[in-house]
């Protein structure tokens, strides 16, 4: 894993904290501005409606769904390039039980932006936490907490008043186990050009749960929130481009069990290495 100081780290160059900057052409700052101006009381109603209302409705899955994706849509995210390792195009319905997350079953998320945690809630109606460097146990949290979560600034240790609240994987999904449970690892947002060392927090699931890497990237890429507290950059980056692209990668399952399954075991080797000796 990479290690980062002063923001960029010196042998790669790598700065995942830096925001990155679009290019809007002086020609076309009306036109921006107009999409701005149009969606943003539109998004804002949206938001209200479906954080102050609907969310406290038995509106069921689809309704979630529908919801979410409205607003999903408001700001012209409407293209998804979905792809699964090791699923071929037109098959998934083949594979959707063992390549999608389901229930049971962890979902070890990338975290670049707020939109993460909406595409998420969309797709999987999923369980939210956070997680924190220096403990195994993660906080479950709302999805209105987690999206809050991507401008909030790094927090190396969990505050006092939510010790209380701390959980391992495993209880968290033995108290839903009709949902999956989002992961975020690297504990932090960044701009997505670098992987943060990761949380202990996935060790506490049980040796046989599913975990998904997903990793998920943005076209335009400045709907980024690497830099704490970047509202009003981020909402202007959102609003005011005609569309975004996102894609999606679900890479294969993993699990500890199957970790520990692949490691050569020392008295394998120690075995191995005599009989050698042994025949010579």
């Amino acid at each position: 894993m990479e290690k980062y100081s002063q923001f960029r780290d010196r042998a790669s160059g790598i700065a995942p904290f830096l925001p990155i900057v679009g290019q809007t052409p002086t020609i076309s700052v009306l036109f921006h501005t107009f999409l701005f101006v149009v969606r943003f009381p539109l998004l804002i109603s949206a938001c209200l409606f479906y954080f102050c209302i609907l969310q406290w409705l038995p509106i069921g899955s689809l309704g979630t769904k529908i919801s979410l994706w409205t607003i999903l849509g408001i700001p012209g995210i409407w293209w998804v390039d979905l792809q699964i390792e090791g699923v071929k195009k037109g098959s998934l319905a083949k594979h959707v039980q063992t390549r999608l997350p389901g229930p049971g079953t962890v979902i070890a998320s990338s975290f670049t932006s707020p939109i993460d945690v909406v595409y998420l809630a969309a797709i999987f109606n999923p369980v939210f936490t956070t997680s924190y460097p220096g403990t195994r146990k993660v906080k479950q949290v709302s999805l209105l907490q987690a999206i809050i979560h991507a401008f909030d600034s790094p927090e190396p240790t969990p505050p006092h008043s939510s010790k209380a609240d701390l959980i391992d994987i495993s209880t968290l999904i033995k108290r839903n186990p009709a949902r999956c449970v989002v992961v975020f690892p690297e504990c932090t947002t960044t701009n997505g050009k670098g992987i943060l060392e990761l949380s202990p927090s996935l060790c506490s699931a049980t040796p046989s749960t599913k975990i998904f890497p997903i990793n998920l990237r943005y076209e335009p890429a400045d709907v980024t929130t690497p830099i704490p507290g970047s509202y009003a950059r981020f909402i202007w980056n959102l609003l005011s481009k005609p569309s975004h692209f996102i894609r999606v990668r679900i890479a294969e399952s993993v699990s500890q069990e199957v970790l520990q399954t692949c490691r050569p075991r020392q008295a394998d080797v120690s075995d191995a290495t005599l009989n050698h000796e042994q025949q010579k």
